[in-house]
């Protein structure tokens, strides 16, 4: 009796535990070509009551999969920085990626072992807005991938950054860790960071003061030890130390059009010389009567009388019916009049017969 006691409470138990650990669905909506940054919170896998603050020595870590496969998708990262700290997921969608995607994050308690997981229903779509097609990119030295993934000091990085671009709106395009792109673990010194290359984009144009930046004569100081030009104040500093080094600058194109150049004007041009050649070889032929009225009345009848006497001797030629010129016939023999006959080789006739 105290056996079957146990074993009702232990399923009880398994019950219990398998109601807490029941997926939550959260349904997120990300963007083709901006950066998306979902912060897992210990707040949203953590059970407690709402007066309850969330204690922060509970170590909690996580993993995260696309639903059906063992990993996350290509364009999505997953970090955390220690089990005390929020985990991230972050990255730029691209336009192959538009559609709907299940991300299932399971959330591991290491104190008391507990198991929470969660549904995140990502809805890609396309963005609303202006092109973006003027981009930058910029290596941040003094801070990890973890430190500009909240929404404030990306903000703040947006804002100082305003100062150096045209006005105009900017956006974060792609966040990526330093290590991600080759770079190497710093040592364990403090001060010292894995650096994060941060992407921006804007409508309005790049400023004078970028463009030097990213001169050839930039590089060229660069490439010796020295810093590179720049013409305007660092509005970036302090909180920010960009290698400035290290700025890339692109402007979007749009490769459509220049695939429609490419193959319209050769197929142009060809059309063009084809309806030329045929306009001067048939529209511009003079004709046999425009010719004969250019020509003098005395070429006219010499010319129709040469042609007209040609045609009358080879009809003269073809009629008569006089026999072949013995001269013409094979083998014939000019002291004696006769010919060889046909079975004989030529080659044992004499050159020269005897005379008799």
């Amino acid at each position: 009796m105290a056996a079957a006691l146990i074993w009702i409470l232990l399923l009880v138990g398994l019950l219990a535990r398998q109601g807490d650990t029941e997926a939550q669905q959260t349904t997120l909506q990300p963007l083709v070509g901006r950066v998306f940054v979902h912060t897992l919170d210990r707040e949203t896998f953590l059970h407690l009551p709402e007066h309850v603050d969330v204690p922060s020595t509970v170590p909690i870590t996580y993993h995260a999969h696309l639903q059906g496969y063992p990993d996350l998708p290509r364009w999505l990262r997953y970090t955390q920085r220690s089990p005390h700290q929020p985990g991230f997921l972050y990255g730029t969608p691209t336009p192959e990626d538009r559609g709907r995607q299940v991300i299932e994050v399971t959330a591991y308690n290491r104190d008391s072992f507990d198991i929470t997981r969660q549904r995140l229903v990502l809805l890609i779509g396309d963005p609303e807005g202006p092109l973006l097609p003027y981009q930058a990119e910029f290596l941040v030295c003094s801070h990890d991938v973890e430190e500009v993934l909240p929404s404030t000091p990306a903000s703040r990085f947006l804002t100082s950054l305003g100062g150096l671009w045209e006005p105009g709106e900017l956006q974060l395009l792609n966040i990526t860790s330093a290590l991600d792109r080759g770079g190497r673990v710093p040592l364990p010194i403090e001060g010292r960071k894995e650096g994060v290359y941060i992407k921006v984009g804007s409508a309005s144009p790049f400023s004078t003061c970028l463009k030097m930046v990213a001169s050839s004569d930039s590089h060229a100081r660069c490439a010796q030890g020295q810093p590179p030009l720049l013409s305007c104040y660092d509005t970036l500093a302090p909180y920010f130390r960009v290698d400035w080094c290290n700025v890339t600058l692109a402007t979007a194109r749009d490769f459509l059009t220049d695939a429609l150049v490419t193959l319209l004007v050769p197929l142009l041009v060809a059309l063009l010389l084809t309806l030329l050649l045929a306009y001067i070889m048939c529209c511009r032929r003079e004709g046999q009567l425009k010719r004969d009225l250019a020509t003098s009345d005395i070429q006219m009848v010499h010319h129709c009388t040469i042609r007209g006497n040609t045609e009358e001797l080879r009809q003269m030629a073809s009629s008569r019916e006089v026999p072949r010129p013995l001269s013409t016939l094979p083998m014939f023999n000019v002291r004696t009049g006769e010919r060889l006959p046909p079975r004989v080789d030529s080659a044992q006739v004499p050159l020269i017969l005897d005379q008799h």
